[in-house]
């Protein structure tokens, strides 16, 4: 089956949760024996694995996340990076790789810029988008020969008001990703074109806050999609973690077994979310995002819905898993 077809295929499929009724118990990696480790590590052939707060936070990589990661592609696991980032194209976030030392190649990597051009492009959209958004998403739509319009600055002025505003009959699309530039006037226009319900409305992802250094909360793109939400009275299609689209490529365009898969990440409403619906391991580092007074709480609850945020396992950060990952080297090589 070709891509498009695939993702064509994926656009209308309802997601299937493989969730099993049983509270997870968040086991700390650092309190396993050598021999449970080694049983941790043989339990899986695939990585999936978070970027921002995992692997890296903005343009620096943690401490030896990058050792971690290319140390299992070297044991002979396949690893894919899964970002809910929207501001880079997938090269971009290669090259970025790359500059941190990071082994990936494009067909390795998926972020939610290049979700979104192929779900459009999966449907033979033929319109213009209005983007709010960045290069990343206008990046990709260009690969795919999509025309755009919204990206960059749109401030108010003195002489702005609502009822001024000119719509393009040509917009038959409306993208909300990360914009650093989100302003009244983009609102504005985006809920006057998904007024009409023949406009898609997609979202990047629904993350809440970014990883920030210094306990400065950095408001996150799931922020700017729920308020087009609120004024279009529209609900957007989400294609990040944890929602059907992204779970459902990964499933089926990477070939991978779910029982041997495992899914790490700092996020428990998208990276754990999606590993628990999914039917992965799942592995939290505290780097990013969520607390472990987060999982405890989760654990503690009555409901359903928190007891899936819980992961199987979690560690302080990724890099901590290096030695242990060493010895399970050494071992295997003799």
């Amino acid at each position: 089956m070709g891509r498009m077809s695939l993702l064509r295929n994926l656009s209308n499929k309802k997601f299937v949760s493989t969730t099993m009724s049983v509270i997870k118990q968040a086991v700390n990696l650092k309190t396993l024996s050598s021999q449970d480790l080694t049983a941790f590590f043989d339990s899986f052939d695939t990585v999936l694995t978070d970027c921002d707060g995992v692997l890296w936070i903005q343009n620096t990589a943690l401490p030896h996340s990058a050792e971690v990661i290319n140390l299992f592609q070297e044991l002979g696991r396949q690893v894919f990076y899964v970002t809910n980032n929207s501001t880079k194209t997938r090269e971009e976030f290669a090259k970025k790789c790359k500059q941190l030392n990071f082994k990936a190649s494009d067909d390795h990597l998926f972020c939610t810029s290049n979700l979104a051009a192929l779900y459009l492009k999966s449907m033979n959209f033929r319109k213009k988008v209005y983007v709010i958004g960045s290069t990343g998403v206008t990046g990709e739509l260009d690969k795919v020969g999509i025309r755009h319009i919204g990206t960059g600055p749109d401030p108010l002025t003195p002489d702005w008001t609502a009822m001024n505003v000119q719509k393009d009959p040509e917009v038959g699309a409306v993208i909300v990703g990360f914009d650093e530039h989100f302003s009244y006037p983009k609102m504005t226009k985006a809920a006057s074109y998904l007024n009409d319900r023949d406009v898609h409305f997609i979202g990047t992802n629904t993350d809440n806050r970014f990883p920030a250094k210094d306990s400065v909360v950095v408001p996150g793109t799931g922020s700017l999609v729920s308020c087009i939400e609120m004024c279009s009275e529209r609900k957007a299609t989400i294609m990040g973690k944890p929602e059907p689209y992204i779970a459902d490529v990964l499933k089926q365009q990477c070939n991978i077994d779910p029982k041997r898969t495992i899914m790490i990440g700092d996020r428990d409403k998208s990276d754990i979310l999606l590993g628990t619906r999914c039917g992965f391991k799942t592995l939290l580092v505290l780097s990013g995002v969520t607390t472990l007074n987060d999982v405890d709480r989760c654990k503690k609850s009555s409901s359903k819905d928190d007891n899936d945020l819980v992961p199987d396992y979690y560690i302080d950060t990724l890099g901590d898993l290096y030695p242990h990952l060493q010895k399970y080297k050494l071992h295997n090589s003799n």
